[in-house]
Parts: structure tokens; C-alpha cells; sequence
């Protein structure tokens, strides 16, 4: 369905992001200080504007990893994400064409999480246009994984854990594939064990002190810089954004819903309270000192998940809602003329330094989501 009429081309340039005294990550249960918020950005031609033209650049300029390595599952979930709010029909066809290219066959390793989240995109494409074949391998693959689950450890130097969610970005890759074919199926299985795995991981991994994940246990007793723990920003992103992708599929009157969304109001309030006063959130949510430079994939995870948080009726809009707009203001700043993203950290799993000029396919994909939400929060905002 498309949301929005047609809307001219127009080139977002962002105006000066003007700061103030204060940062809100030095008070770590206050609001982030406000400062001006930049309204060309915000309007809605604008942001469909700047998302277009950073899918326009990502599809003239192909990642290189396999089209079902995880990197391209997330742009993939963004480009969906664009083809709902956006009247050109080159997104969607893009997906359409990458699934026929793939036979919808999901990435290589039978039960690691990475190679299921394809799946997603296949299953929405599903659910719109309802071809069985789009389905096919995914429900083949977890069926096979119903049948024959790889118990056992999460930790994660011990050999075989990455079949099950031993690492938080997992909550991302797999449990969001997980509650979209259940939709598309009406198979409660696939439900039952997306919760029961997210509730698994979450035990070992959610610090709930600090209402943040490690990214694995790796990193259970490793310090910053400033002696805090080590808590990467991405991988929170990842979380976030997860249970953004599993809420709407877990019903309001499922035993396990109230605790999903208490996570998710417990995480909100943390991220917000670490989101620099630029409007960006470093790779380190901790320790930014230590990683200064900009980073736009969890940033863009976390703008999505907050505005999707607002327009869900799950966070307090004045309260998030200048931190959202905030973040797309940075966010859109990050992109150049040609589209462009810019300051992606490159894959890893922790926090680091990388070149400002860094890009890649999934922090694409978390812009695209991120903005697909601002397109709704402009839509609701009262009048």
C-alpha cells in the first residue's frame, strides 16, 4: 500500500546544527539537553526526499557481500521499508528482483541467525502479494530447525553456540523472521519459539541494571577506557530495533507481551538518556569520549526504534519526540549530495574507530527504517 501521495524530488540540505552547553550522557538518567532542531529536514517531502536519494545511491552503488549475508538483509528490511511510504515502484522491484535472483533461498548455515534475516524481506513480500514460492525455503529451513533444535550453552567461545542467539544482534536477524511467517502462515510455532529464544538471550545478555545488552559474553567482564562497562552501540541498536520488528507480530493479549514491552521502555529511556547533544549516540554508549566520531548505524537503529516507539503508543511523545528529530536531523546530515551515507562504523562487534567517509549496506537499511518512522511521526504530529 502506498502511504503518501507522490512527492516531488527535493534535495534536503540541512541547515547548521547548533548546540549547546550540556551533554546529556555526563547525567545518565536525565533527558539529553535540548537545543534547535532544524525544520527543513523534518518535513515530510523532505524526508522521503533524502531516503530516496540514499536508496537511489545504495542501488547504483551494490554492496558486494552476498545477497543473503546479513548486511544485505538489513538494507533489504530498509528498502521494504521505503517501498511503503514511497510511490516509485523501483524499491519494491528492487526486493522482488534480489528474491527471484536468490530462488528465496536464505544464506548457507542452517541455524545461525545472520543467514535467516532475508527472511524477513521474503515474508513481507508474502504477505503483500502472497506467492507461495516467496515462503517456501524459509518455512522448509525453520521447520527443519523445529524438528531438530541445537540446544545447549550461549556462551560464546564455546563451539556450536551460534546456533542459537548467543549474540544480541542476533535478536535483529532472527526473531523478526521468526513472527513474519508465523503471520503469514498462521503457525503458532514460529511465535512460540521466537519468544521463548528472545527470553533466552535476553536472561544471559540484558544487563538490568544498566538496561543495556553485552554484545556476547565475551565482553562480561571487559572495561572502557573510563572503567565502564563495555556496551556497543550498534548492538543496543540491534536489540532495539528487534523487538520494533517483533512487537507487532507478538498479539496484545499474548502472556509475553508486557514484558516485551516493558524491555522495550526500559531500553528507551536508557538510550535516551546516553544520546549526545549532537543528536548521535557513539559506538561506545558508555565511554563516548573514547569514540568521538560520529556513527550512523546505531544511531539510525535507535532513531528508528524511538519514532517507532511513538507512533506504537509505547513512549511518551514530548518526551522522545525532540530526541527523534534531533537524531534525523543528524542523521540527514551525515548524507551527501549524491546520497551518500557517511560515518557507518564497518562491520564488527564492538566499539572502534573507523574513517568518516565509511558506508555500508546496513546502515542504509537502518536510515531507510528510521525514516520510514519520521514519515509517520509527521503524520500524526498534533495540530
Amino acid at each position: 500500500m502506498r502511504l503518501l501521495p507522490r512527492l516531488g524530488r527535493l534535495l534536503a540540505i540541512p541547515a547548521a546544527l547548533l548546540l549547546l552547553h550540556g551533554c546529556a550522557a555526563n547525567h545518565p538518567h536525565a533527558a539529553p539537553t535540548l537545543w534547535p532542531i532544524t525544520t527543513d529536514v523534518q518535513a515530510p517531502a523532505a524526508v522521503l526526499a533524502t531516503m530516496e536519494r540514499v536508496a537511489d545511491w545504495q542501488l547504483a552503488h551494490p554492496s558486494e557481500h552476498p545477497e543473503t549475508h546479513w548486511t544485505q538483509a538489513v538494507g533489504e528490511a530498509g528498502f521494504m521499508a521505503l517501498a511503503g511510504v514511497s510511490s516509485q515502484p523501483r524499491y519494491r522491484d528492487a526486493m522482488l528482483a534480489m528474491g527471484e535472483r536468490n530462488g528465496w533461498a536464505l544464506g548457507p548455515r542452517a541455524y545461525h541467525a545472520d543467514d535467516h534475516a532475508v527472511g524477513q524481506t521474503y515474508a513481507a513480500l508474502y504477505l503483500q502479494l502472497r506467492r507461495p514460492a516467496m515462503i517456501a525455503p524459509l518455512r522448509a529451513r525453520f521447520d527443519a530447525i523445529l524438528a531438530e533444535p541445537h540446544e545447549g550453552t550461549l556462551e560464546f567461545t564455546v563451539p556450536g553456540n551460534q546456533d542459537r542467539w548467543s549474540w544480541c544482534d542476533a535478536l535483529f536477524m532472527g526473531p523478526p523472521a521468526w513472527v513474519r511467517l508465523a503471520a503469514a502462515t498462521g503457525d503458532q510455532r514460529y511465535l512460540d519459539f521466537a519468544v521463548a529464544n528472545w527470553w533466552r538471550t535476553s536472561d544471559y545478555l540484558y544487563d538490568p541494571a544498566e538496561h543495556l545488552y553485552y554484545r556476547d559474553s565475551n565482553y562480561f567482564g571487559q572495561r572502557e577506557a573510563n572503567g565502564k562497562k563495555v556496551f556497543w552501540a550498534r548492538g543496543n541498536g540491534w536489540v532495539m530495533a528487534g523487538l520494533a520488528r517483533t512487537l507487532p507480530f507478538v498479539p496484545a493479549d499474548h502472556p509475553a507481551r508486557p514484558r516485551f514491552e516493558r524491555q522495550f521502555r526500559e531500553m528507551a529511556a536508557r538510550v535516551l538518556a546516553l544520546q549526545q547533544d549532537d543528536g548521535m549516540w557513539r559506538s561506545s554508549m558508555l565511554d563516548s569520549a573514547s569514540y568521538p566520531m560520529r556513527e550512523t548505524s546505531g544511531t539510525g537503529l535507535f532513531t528508528y526504534a524511538l519514532a517507532w516507539g511513538i507512533n506504537a503508543g509505547l513512549l511518551e511523545r514530548g518526551r522522545y519526540e525532540p530526541a527523534v528529530r534531533r537524531a534525523w536531523a543528524a542523521l540527514a546530515a551525515s548524507v551527501q549530495a549524491d546520497g551518500k551515507l557517511t560515518h557507518v562504523q564497518p562491520i564488527g562487534q564492538a566499539p572502534k574507530s573507523f574513517p568518516e567517509e565509511a558506508t555500508e549496506v546496513y546502515g542504509v537499511g537502518a536510515f531507510l527504517m528510521a525514516g520510514s518512522e519520521m514519515l509517520r511521526l509527521g503524520r500524526s504530529m498534533p495540530r
